[in-house]
Parts: structure tokens; sequence; C-alpha cells
């Protein structure tokens, strides 16, 4: 993993009706790398996935109705941002596994170029090359 960048601090995370398809999709539609999968059965009890660029996710299966859940986010709730200076690259890729694309590439009032796509849980994804503005004191 020489490759890839340092790990995030915060760790966006999400959860899944199929995690395992949802991974799959991940990797396929918009370039993530699996890095670690737990499972237990049909059940993904942790993944983190990493961006190439920098960054990731970590997912899991969601919980059935009625086990307690320390972490109950509903499946198809989730949304990021994720910066890439391959929007047009990531989007063609998105759009050939059958990404739901709810925003075609576009450039934004001040500059930016980004898309949105839904994933396989309905989460929505927004790619752009906007990295965001300076934080003060670094």
């Amino acid at each position: 993993m020489a490759d890839m960048p340092p790990a995030p601090q915060v760790w966006p995370s999400l959860r899944a009706h199929d995690a395992k398809r949802l991974i799959q999709f991940l990797v396929e539609a918009f370039g993530f790398r699996e890095v670690v999968v737990f499972e237990e059965g049909d059940h993904v009890a942790h993944a983190q996935l990493a961006w190439p660029e920098g960054g990731g996710v970590m997912l899991s299966s969601a919980r059935e109705a009625g086990l307690e859940d320390e972490w109950p986010l509903k499946p198809g709730t989730f949304g990021a941002y994720a910066v890439t200076d391959r929007v047009d690259e990531v989007y063609r890729r998105a759009r050939a596994a059958g990404a739901h694309i709810e925003v075609e590439p576009r450039t934004t009032d001040y500059g930016a170029r980004e898309f949105i796509a839904r994933d396989t849980e309905g989460n929505y994804w927004s790619f752009g090359d906007y990295r965001g503005a300076p934080v003060p004191g670094r």
C-alpha cells in the first residue's frame, strides 16, 4: 500500500441492504479500492474502501429489524463528495457500470467540474475537482 495516500482521520460510513453488492458496485463503477471486508455469512460486519486520490469510506450491512443497533443508519440515506482530478473518466466509468446519473458532468459557477450519481442502495455521490477552501492556520 505504499502507493496509497495516508489514511484519513474522519471516516464517512454507511449501511447497505446488500453490502457485498454495494462494495462490488463502488469498486467497479467509481474506482474505490477494497481494503478489507469482514463477513459473517451474508452479513458484512465491516468493510473499508479506499479512494485512490485520498480518503475512503467504511460500510456494513444494515441490521435486521428488532435487533439492537448502536449505529442505526438507514441504507440509501448517505451522500458524499469525492475529490478527483479525473471527473470525466470517473463519470464514463460510472455510466458504463450502470450508475444512475443524477447530474451530468458540468462546470459550476465557482469553476469546479463535477457530476452526481447514485449507487445500488440509492446513496448520492458527487465527484468533482473542487478541493475545498484552505483551512485557516495550516
